[in-house]
C-alpha cells in the first residue's frame, strides 16, 4: 500500500528531459574545425535512460540533430508545458567554447558556450532560457564540457591519453569562429540584453550564489524556478571525453549505480566528485530557491 501511494504521488508531477550529444560539431559553423570526440552520444543515452527509468518524457539530440533551433526549442518547449511542482532534466555532453563578451557581464570579457553542432550556445542564453520556467519548476543541468572564464584550460591535463579527450574548443578556433560569426554572436548578447530590459548579469555569478551582491540577490529573487547545475569541472580545468563515456558522465553513472543510490543532490555531487582525478572536480551551482531541492534524491520526480 505504501509503495502505490509514493508512485501515485510521484505521478502528479510532470517530468520532461532533453539530452545533447555531440560527437562532432559542422566544421562550416567552426572555422573548419569539426571537434571530433568518442563518447558524447553515449552520455546523452545514458543520461536518458535515467530519465525514462524516473518516470521522465525525454528527447534525444545527437550530434547533427543537436543544432541550437532544436535545443531552444526543446527547453521552450519545456518551459511552456512545466508548472510548479514540475521537473525538468537538461543534459549536455560536448565542447566548451567560448566567444568575447559584447553585452559587459563577463569580468574576463568572455562568454562561455556549449558548442551545438551548427554554433555555439551562449551563457547567456542559457540562464534566460532557464529563467523563463515558471516558478516552482525544479530544473536539473548536468553539463559534461568545459566552462572556462581563464586560458588555463587550454591544454590537456597530464593524465590524458589517447583515450581522453579534452572536451575544449581550442582557443584558435574559437577565435577564428567568432571572427567568421562575430555579426551573429554579437546580436545574440546584445538581443539578450534588450529582452531582459537591462544591462546583463554574468550567468556563472549568478549560479554560483555571491550572496555579498545585492545586485545578484535582486536577479535571484526575480529568478521563478529552482536550478541545480552540476558541471563537468572547476572554471580553470578541462573535461575529459573518453572511449565510452566521458569523465564525469561515467563518475556519475557508477555514484548512480542503476538507481541504487541513496542521499541528496550534496551527497550525489562530492560522491561523483570523489570519483575523478583532482585535475578534474565537478561543481555544484544553485540558483533561485534551491533549498529543498537540493535535499532531494537525484532525478525524483
Amino acid at each position: 500500500m505504501a509503495k502505490r501511494k509514493k508512485v501515485e504521488a510521484k505521478s502528479n508531477a510532470k517530468a520532461l528531459s532533453l539530452h545533447a550529444g555531440l560527437n562532432g560539431v559542422s566544421a562550416a559553423a567552426y572555422g573548419g574545425w569539426d571537434g571530433p570526440l568518442a563518447a558524447c552520444e553515449f552520455d546523452a543515452n545514458d543520461m536518458a535512460a535515467i530519465a525514462k527509468s524516473q518516470g521522465m518524457k525525454s528527447t534525444i539530440l545527437l550530434t547533427k540533430k543537436a543544432t541550437r533551433a532544436n535545443v531552444l526549442s526543446g527547453m521552450r518547449d519545456a518551459a511552456k508545458e512545466l508548472k510548479a511542482g514540475d521537473f525538468f532534466l537538461l543534459t549536455y555532453s560536448g565542447h566548451g567554447g567560448q566567444v568575447p563578451d559584447v553585452s559587459g557581464d563577463e569580468p574576463d570579457k568572455q562568454d562561455e558556450t556549449w558548442c551545438l553542432y551548427d554554433g555555439q550556445l551562449i551563457d547567456d542564453e542559457l540562464y534566460f532560457e532557464l529563467s523563463r520556467f515558471a516558478a516552482g519548476v525544479r530544473i536539473l543541468v548536468l553539463s559534461d564540457s568545459c566552462h572556462s572564464g581563464t586560458v588555463t584550460r587550454a591544454g590537456p591535463p597530464p593524465f590524458a591519453t589517447t583515450h581522453q579527450r579534452p572536451k575544449l574548443m581550442p582557443p584558435a578556433v574559437a577565435m577564428r569562429t567568432y571572427r567568421e560569426h562575430q555579426a551573429f554572436y554579437d546580436k545574440l548578447q546584445l538581443d539578450l540584453v534588450k529582452a531582459a530590459g537591462k544591462a546583463a548579469v554574468d550567468p556563472d555569478a549568478a549560479l554560483a550564489q555571491v550572496a555579498a551582491s545585492g545586485r545578484l540577490q535582486a536577479i535571484v529573487k526575480k529568478f521563478n524556478p529552482a536550478v541545480v547545475l552540476i558541471s563537468g569541472c572547476q572554471d580553470n580545468q578541462t573535461s575529459m571525453d573518453g572511449d565510452h563515456n566521458g569523465a564525469f558522465t561515467e563518475s556519475l553513472l557508477k555514484v548512480w549505480s542503476q538507481g541504487t543510490f541513496q542521499g541528496n543532490y550534496g551527497t550525489f555531487h562530492a560522491r561523483i566528485k570523489a570519483g575523478l582525478p583532482a585535475s578534474q572536480s565537478p561543481n555544484l551551482f544553485t540558483l533561485g530557491v534551491a533549498g529543498t531541492f537540493l535535499a532531494q534524491r537525484p532525478f525524483t520526480v
